[in-house]
């Protein structure tokens, strides 16, 4: 029997941080993944220790995550919750007090309007809302994978804390004549640990 989604994951992961050397407390921060995933940070830390997913509904699930990310939203912007329902009512033609108890959590969206949510908040589909927790979980960790596995300098840069460089940041070099020089530094490294060729 293959081991569900989320565990191959967490193993792929694990082996990345032993191979590159990479940070397990920066990559699996529980609060940084409910975050992206509009998950509490209870149930993203059960589901990294291996633990079921809870047990819930598509509308629970919906309910939660809209709450989670208006609560985000007015926390960074400093807003009520009257002026994020009154911005969903002059976008959507929703009434001030539906749009408040959709972003309380207290009624699930019709399709149309967790349709226009989805580009409202900024998320990746109507699934960011319906998932399982485990599944929303695991699509943010395969984009993890993906960064390291598919963007070598990125890995690079990650593996040794390099959060940006002036070089790439100001333009004094481009992405791809930062890698050929790296390119070149690397080819010296391991000439030099092989000998001459």
């Amino acid at each position: 029997m293959e081991p569900p989604p989320l565990a191959e994951s967490l193993a792929r992961i694990e082996a990345l941080i032993e191979e590159r050397g990479l940070d397990r407390q920066e990559l699996l921060d529980a609060a940084t993944l409910a975050t992206r995933t509009a998950l509490p940070q209870d149930t993203v830390r059960a589901l990294l220790a291996g633990e079921a997913p809870p047990g819930d509904t598509v509308n629970d699930r919906v309910r939660a995550r809209i709450s989670a990310l208006a609560a985000a939203r007015l926390a960074s912007s400093n807003r009520r919750m009257a002026d994020l329902a009154a911005e969903l009512h002059a976008r959507f033609g929703v009434s001030p007090m539906w749009a408040r108890q959709v972003c309380d959590g207290k009624k699930v969206p019709n399709v149309e309007l967790l349709h226009e949510l989805v580009g409202f908040f900024d998320v990746e589909g109507e699934a960011f809302f319906t998932l399982p927790a485990d599944d929303a979980l695991n699509q943010v960790l395969r984009k993890i994978i993906a960064r390291f596995e598919d963007d070598p300098l990125q890995a690079l840069m990650d593996q040794y804390g390099v959060r940006s460089t002036a070089l790439r940041t100001h333009g004094s070099l481009s992405r791809r004549q930062l890698e050929r020089l790296l390119e070149g530094v690397f080819h010296s490294v391991t000439t030099d640990e092989e000998g001459e060729r």
